[in-house]
């Protein structure tokens, strides 16, 4: 009878487990299972790659298992977040994303069949940096205020160099255009490189770079940099104003970003413990200052407030997208 009666409460008690909500067993046994594969969208070697090994090595440490980075390169971002997109919402996948492919992407481009804000949840922004305006030598325009008289004057006649058609730095010169009311010349390229060498050798009248690419030509007086696309002045370049300094463009703000996020379909509680673990992470002062050395600053806030800032920066390249007719081909 005994028996019995133990064999009954055994097998109901095991039913129970089995039916428990796999999601929920899933939170339960994270992070012990296996490692953690951190998928970043571009080569290794580059910013978001080493962004991503800083802090997948220091996520790991905080969550006492190893955090794999994953190089997946291809169609500017849009391969390695499909590819996690696509993954087993488990926990055991996540991506170092990033403004192209992100909020861009399927706003240009057709054959992107995902909507990143349908399709991943974010965990929270991991850094923030501006990019700088830089003018080739000897261009008679040295401020933005003088860039935007030279193009009204000659129509279609200042060129513009950006790292490619669609990007979030093409679409930052759209605004400008748009704000002022000129036209200029996109000449698209495939990196900072290609595009340092064009503005120092004058095929090309401007050209977006990184701060931390621009710094030493500004400091090394090499190149003359118009703007700042930041709120506030860099630290490093500090005689450079930002773009909403010239009367026309006052309120224009435009950072380049990267930021953590999983799977649609992750468990609330994985979620949850990555994005705490990111905060801390983002605060010790070790990480804070390797972020700077790249020109960046480390992000903040909740994933609830990153996705709120996703939506709005959406918007936002949505119409600037829509009224210049900008399409990758």
């Amino acid at each position: 009878m005994f028996r019995r009666t133990l064999l009954s409460t055994v097998a109901v008690a095991a039913a129970a487990f089995v039916t428990l909500p796999q999601a929920a067993l899933a939170a339960d046994a994270w992070p012990k299972l296996k490692p953690i594969t951190l998928i970043v969208p571009f080569s290794a070697g580059g910013n978001v790659d080493f962004q991503a090994r800083l802090i997948g090595q220091k996520l790991g440490e905080r969550l006492g298992q190893t955090v794999v980075v994953d190089n997946v390169p291809g169609a500017g971002g849009v391969l390695g977040v499909t590819k996690a997109i696509n993954a087993k919402p488990d926990g055991y996948t996540i991506v170092m994303g990033f403004d192209g492919p992100v909020s861009v992407a399927q706003l240009v481009n057709k054959a992107v069949k995902y909507d990143a804000e349908r399709d991943l949840l974010p965990i929270g922004q991991v850094s923030v940096a501006p990019v700088v305006l830089m003018a080739r030598p000897g261009l008679p325009a040295q401020s933005m205020q003088e860039l935007i008289d030279m193009a009204k004057a000659k129509p279609n006649a200042v060129t513009y160099a950006t790292s490619g058609v669609g990007t979030v730095l093409h679409l930052a010169m759209e605004m400008v255009q748009a704000r002022a009311g000129v036209q200029m010349v996109h000449v698209p390229y495939r990196g900072g490189a290609q595009i340092t060498n064009d503005v120092m050798g004058g095929q090309v009248d401007v050209g977006y770079l990184t701060t931390t690419s621009a710094t030493p030509l500004v400091q090394q007086k090499k190149l003359v940099g118009l703007g700042v696309t930041s709120a506030q002045r860099i630290d490093s370049i500090p005689n450079v104003p930002v773009f909403a300094e010239t009367p026309v463009l006052k309120g224009l703000e435009i950072n380049t970003w990267t930021g953590l996020f999983a799977p649609k379909g992750t468990p609330a509680e994985i979620v949850g413990r990555l994005a705490t673990e990111l905060d801390a992470v983002l605060k010790q002062p070790e990480v804070q200052q390797r972020l700077k050395d790249g020109g960046a600053t480390p992000g903040s806030g909740t994933p609830a407030q990153f996705a709120q800032f996703l939506k709005k920066e959406k918007a936002a390249y949505a119409a600037i997208v829509s009224s210049a007719k900008i399409e990758q081909e």
